[in-house]
C-alpha cells in the first residue's frame, strides 16, 4: 500500500498541473473574447471541467485573470539567469529578443494586448495589475538608462523618463499593428529599430529636420510652431552598442 507520505508529492503535482492547465486556456479564452465577455464556463469545458472546478482552484474570475496575468509575465523570464530581466545595456537587448520572441507566440500577444488595454477601464479588476507593472517596467528601463549613460560618460539624463515611457509604449504599440496586420509590420525588425534609436537619442541626440522652420503652404490662421521650441531634437538612429 502507498503510505500517505508519498501521494501527498503526486497529488500537488497533479494540481500544479491543473492549474497551468486552466491558465493555458483562460489566457487563450481572455485574450480572444476580452475578460468581460469571456464566460468561465468556456474556459472549463477547454480543460473538461466545471465551472465550480475552475472556482475550486482560484476562487473567483477576477483572481483567476490576475494569475493569467502573472502566468503570462514568467514566461517572459522563465529562460533567463534568476527569471529576471537583466540590467544596463543587455536589458535593452533582452527587450529586442522578447519581440522575436512575441512573433512566436501570437496567442499570448493578443491576450496582453486585449487585457491592458481593457484594464483602463473603470472598475477593471486588472487595473491595479497594470498601473504596478508599468511603474516597475518604468523603473527598470530608466535604471538601465541611467547605467548606460554613466558608462558612456553621459551627463544629460533629462531625457530618460520619457526614453523609457516610450520604449514600453513602442513595443505594446507595435504588437497591437503586428495583430492586425502581420503581413505588413515585421514585430521584431521594427522594435529593435525603435529601440535602437530611441537609445541613441538619449546617448548622443542629433539635430533633426523636424526643427526646422516650416515650409510650404500651411493655414495662415494657425500659429507656427517650431518643434525644437517644445521638445528635444529627435534622434537618427544609430546601433545599440
Amino acid at each position: 500500500m502507498t503510505s500517505p507520505g508519498r501521494r501527498e508529492p503526486k497529488m500537488r503535482q497533479e494540481t500544479v498541473q491543473r492549474r497551468e492547465e486552466i491558465l493555458k486556456a483562460a489566457l487563450q479564452t481572455f485574450g480572444a473574447k476580452g475578460y468581460n465577455k469571456a464566460p468561465l464556463t468556456e474556459i472549463a469545458e477547454q480543460v473538461d471541467m466545471t465551472h465550480a472546478g475552475i472556482l475550486h482552484h482560484f476562487g473567483s474570475k477576477d483572481r483567476l485573470l490576475l494569475e493569467v496575468l502573472s502566468y503570462r509575465d514568467k514566461t517572459d523570464v522563465a529562460h533567463l539567469d534568476g527569471q529576471h530581466i537583466p540590467d544596463g545595456i543587455e536589458l535593452f537587448r533582452h527587450l529586442v529578443r522578447t519581440a522575436m520572441l512575441n512573433s512566436r507566440r501570437a496567442g499570448i500577444v493578443q491576450a496582453y494586448a486585449v487585457l491592458s488595454a481593457e484594464s483602463v477601464t473603470d472598475g477593471h479588476p486588472a487595473r491595479d495589475f497594470f498601473d504596478a507593472r508599468y511603474r516597475t517596467l518604468r523603473a527598470e528601463v530608466r535604471r538601465a538608462f541611467e547605467l548606460v549613460c554613466e558608462q558612456h560618460g553621459v551627463a544629460d539624463r533629462s531625457r530618460v523618463d520619457d526614453a523609457a515611457a516610450a520604449i514600453l509604449a513602442v513595443m505594446d504599440g507595435l504588437q497591437v499593428q503586428w495583430l492586425l496586420s502581420p503581413a505588413d509590420v515585421d514585430l521584431a525588425r521594427a522594435t529593435e529599430f525603435a529601440i535602437r534609436s530611441i537609445v541613441s537619442g538619449v546617448l548622443s541626440p542629433q539635430p533633426s529636420p523636424l526643427d526646422e522652420p516650416e515650409t510650404g503652404t500651411r493655414d495662415a490662421r494657425e500659429p507656427f510652431v517650431s518643434l525644437g521650441d517644445s521638445m528635444n531634437p529627435l534622434p537618427t538612429p544609430a546601433p545599440v552598442e
